[in-house]
């Protein structure tokens, strides 16, 4: 699970850091879309690198979901019968309705966000339109429902990334003395970044800063 996570959140920076290039204009955003398409050009041929990264990604996805499974069940096995007194712990609550649940409003919104900006499927610039057109259309004003669907998944991812990257400091024994504090502010600090990252190139779109 630990490896999987590593390997998306990864991903996720990269794929944050071309986002932002919307605000260097409609050029250079579709030189970073081109980019990803012709990478590893002359070597392999178009699109070829680009596949094998989603491929990886779509593996991990598929793992790292099997794996919280797969956890969750032997974590019942251990404990079946339930505690006496009820205590509040990460394990509980918030933890367990943002994994479980948030998981699934992630997936739907992967989902969605491959056929609209991806495939063009349910985009308004549709399939012929520049990435950076599928992105202005994607996010226009009147379609304020898909960046509210947009906004409350990364905030679901943000909220996801950080109760993993603290479980993953303290499965690797790193969250203790000291280092308890700094580490949970470290995986807090990490996730807000990517969450406003992500969440500023929508909103630019619908207040017209990005058009």
């Amino acid at each position: 699970m630990a490896v999987t996570g590593a390997v998306l959140v990864l991903f996720l920076v990269g794929h944050m850091v071309g986002n932002l290039k919307a605000f260097l204009g409609a050029d250079s955003f579709n030189e970073y879309a081109s980019f990803l398409r012709t990478m590893g050009e002359p070597l392999l041929t178009y699109r070829v690198a680009l596949t094998l990264v989603e491929v990886v990604l779509g593996v991990c996805i598929v793992l790292h979901m099997w794996s919280a499974i797969s956890l969750a069940r032997r974590a019942g096995k251990a404990r079946p019968v339930k505690y006496a007194a009820r205590r509040k712990s990460q394990a509980n609550g918030y933890a367990v309705h943002t994994m479980r649940y948030g998981g699934v409003v992630i997936l739907l919104f992967v989902i969605y966000h491959l056929l609209d900006l991806t495939f063009g499927t349910v985009n308004p610039a549709g399939w012929d339109g520049t990435p950076y057109e599928r992105l202005v259309a994607g996010f226009a004003p009147e379609r304020w429902w898909v960046t509210l669907f947009y906004v409350v998944a990364v905030i679901m991812v943000g909220l996801h990334l950080r109760h993993g990257l603290w479980s993953a400091f303290q499965t690797l024994g790193l969250a203790s003395g000291r280092s308890y504090r700094p580490l949970k502010l470290t995986a807090a600090a990490i996730s807000a970044v990517l969450v406003l990252g992500f969440l500023t190139v929508p909103v630019a779109v619908m207040i017209g800063v990005i058009k």
